[in-house]
C-alpha cells in the first residue's frame, strides 16, 4: 500500500527537483553611465530595436519585437565608472545568434564599427567573440552548434575546449547567397 505523502513532504520534493528545462534567461538589466552612449552601441552597433525610453534614466532594447532582452539605466550610475578590477559583479552577457552567419554579420558590424574584440573562441559547442560595452560591461556574441555535434570526453560528459576561433571563416559566412 502506497504511503500518502503530506503537504510539507511534497514542497519538499519540489525543492529538490531541477529547475524545469523550459526555463531562460528573460532579460538582463545593466547601469550605465550615459543612456544615448549606450543605446548607440546596443542599437546602433550591435542592432537591437528600442521598445520603451524613459528620458534619460532608462530604456528597453529587444530583438524580434520581445518586449525587452536589455534594460539600461541610469538610475545609481550616472556619469559613473566601470567597477574596479578585482570586484564583483556581471563578467559578461552573452547574446545568442540563431545562425553561424548571423554571428558573421554581427562580427562584420563591430569591424564597420571600429569596435575592438577583447577574444574570440571556438568552444566546440559554439563560437563565440567577446567584447566590452562603452561601460566597460562584457558582451559575448555567440552561436550554438547543433548538440548531435558537441564534443563528449570517452565516459560521455560534455568536453568544451577553448581554442582559436577563424574569424576569416566566419566572415566568409556573410558572403554569397
Amino acid at each position: 500500500m502506497a504511503r500518502d505523502l503530506g503537504t510539507a513532504e511534497h514542497e519538499a520534493a519540489d525543492r529538490t527537483k531541477p529547475i524545469p528545462s523550459g526555463a531562460r534567461i528573460g532579460h538582463v538589466h545593466l547601469k550605465v553611465a550615459d543612456l544615448d552612449r549606450a543605446l548607440a552601441f546596443y542599437c546602433g552597433v550591435l542592432g537591437f530595436e528600442l521598445t520603451q525610453r524613459f528620458g534619460t534614466q532608462a530604456a528597453f532594447v529587444s530583438a524580434g519585437g520581445y518586449h525587452h532582452h536589455i534594460g539600461l539605466n541610469t538610475w545609481e550610475s550616472a556619469g559613473g565608472s566601470p567597477p574596479a578590477p578585482g570586484t564583483t559583479g556581471l563578467f559578461h552577457l552573452a547574446i545568442l545568434y540563431p545562425e553561424r552567419r548571423d554571428l558573421g554579420l554581427a562580427l562584420q558590424r563591430l569591424i564597420d564599427n571600429d569596435v575592438a574584440l577583447d577574444g574570440a573562441s571556438d568552444h566546440g559547442v559554439s563560437e563565440a567573440l567577446y567584447l566590452r560595452d562603452p561601460d566597460g560591461n562584457g558582451v559575448e556574441l555567440y552561436w550554438d552548434r547543433e548538440q548531435s555535434s558537441w564534443p563528449h570526453a570517452p565516459d560521455g560528459s560534455l568536453a568544451m575546449v577553448t581554442k582559436r576561433l577563424d574569424l576569416d571563416d566566419l566572415l566568409a559566412t556573410t558572403t554569397g547567397p
